[in-house]
């Protein structure tokens, strides 16, 4: 990751739900610190009796009801959503590591051309496939694939092919000028997309029955998004040091403080209110209310001391997952902050063991 993430957040725009709070990540796995993880797993009306004669009623047209749509910028319209992932393409070669090969990947959806990077693993495959969801990073800055580079690396040196989707208005992918103002939802369809493309893809080095989410930050976010619109078209998912599952939170930590994008500001609260103004609205923006449609076990990663995105937003995360019996599994790392700079080997030794379970 390069030191414009840094300058990136500084700049942070609103995040929302999934405006996010990504930051800097090493190029390299960095050494384990001796510190330990905190580990917790979840387990009709009364006939009239007078005989007086009544005429009869003139017949009326029975009346209908036609449900009320949802708001175009909330979970449910993404629940109601007709998704259409589909044409992902091999480009051009970017590197041989020796364990994997990495190529330019383009795929369609949602009337855009999505582009994006996939490490593909040396060997027969067919290989489970994991499609990862990228933190906030500014897009006049943003290059294909960047993002959590040192998951895309260990994870194919794992036997995982890794499609980084680079989302919408990111890198080579078309623009979407509404973005912003749609509270960036449309990056949970960019990513539904990707696996629909993955499981409709005729690429022979791809098990298209064992697909899983991996998000970070933002990413995160749009993870858990993903889950309750689509239950049951991946088979797992991580997050990472993930952003609140209301956007209300997001709001406040990382929206309403930025004067980067003061006009985009102005027409959200102009046009959806403010939190407290319109709460409807911004819990309907989140998936935290929908959590009863999430069907993938789901492994939480978060560090103690993350000031960016507080853990105290997983652990609402994971409280409400469990109130609806959810397969959960917490794990809360002393020490560490939001990019994980410590014990960044255990945590993606652990991300590696929960899909080798769940993907098998």
């Amino acid at each position: 990751m390069n030191t414009g993430w840094m300058n990136a957040l500084r700049v942070l725009p609103a995040a929302l739900i999934l405006v996010a709070c990504s930051a800097p990540e090493p190029s390299t796995a960095p050494t384990p610190q001796a510190s330990s993880p905190v580990f917790t797993t979840a387990p009709a009306q009364t006939p009239s009796t007078s005989n007086t004669a009544r005429p009869s009623p003139k017949p009326t047209a029975k009346a209908t009801s036609t449900p009320k749509p949802p708001h175009p910028v909330s979970v449910q319209a993404l629940i109601n959503k007709k998704y259409d992932g589909h044409g992902l393409s091999l480009g051009r070669m970017l590197g041989d590591s020796g364990a994997y090969k990495r190529y330019l990947i383009t795929y369609r959806g949602d009337g855009l051309k999505i582009s994006g990077v996939m490490n593909v693993p040396d060997g027969k495959g067919p290989f489970p496939v994991l499609v990862l969801n990228h933190g906030y990073i500014d897009r006049d800055i943003y290059v294909p694939g960047q993002g959590m580079a040192r998951e895309q690396d260990y994870l194919a040196r794992q036997g995982y092919v890794v499609l980084h989707t680079d989302y919408r208005g990111h890198a080579s992918s078309d623009d979407d000028k509404n973005i912003d103002y749609e509270l960036r939802l449309p990056y949970v369809v960019d990513t539904i997309n990707a696996v629909l493309a993955v499981k409709s893809s005729k690429l022979p080095f791809l098990d298209k029955d064992r697909v899983g989410w991996l998000g970070r930050s933002m990413g995160g976010g749009v993870t858990l998004a993903a889950l309750v619109a689509q239950p049951g078209l991946v088979d797992a998912a991580v997050i990472y040091a993930s952003v609140s599952s209301l956007a209300a939170d997001n709001w406040k930590q990382f929206y309403r403080p930025s004067e980067d994008r003061a006009r985009v500001n102005r027409r959200i609260v102009r046009t959806f209110g403010l939190p407290d103004q319109s709460p409807e609205f911004w819990r309907a923006a989140s998936p935290r209310p929908y959590f009863d449609r999430v069907t993938e076990p789901l492994l939480v990663n978060h560090g103690i001391e993350d000031d960016t995105c507080p853990i105290r937003w997983s652990e609402a995360t994971v409280k409400a997952l469990r109130s609806e019996d959810k397969d959960v599994t917490f794990v809360r790392y002393r020490g560490e902050g939001h990019t994980f700079e410590g014990q960044w080997q255990r945590s993606i030794e652990r991300t590696a063991g929960f899909f080798n379970q769940h993907l098998d």
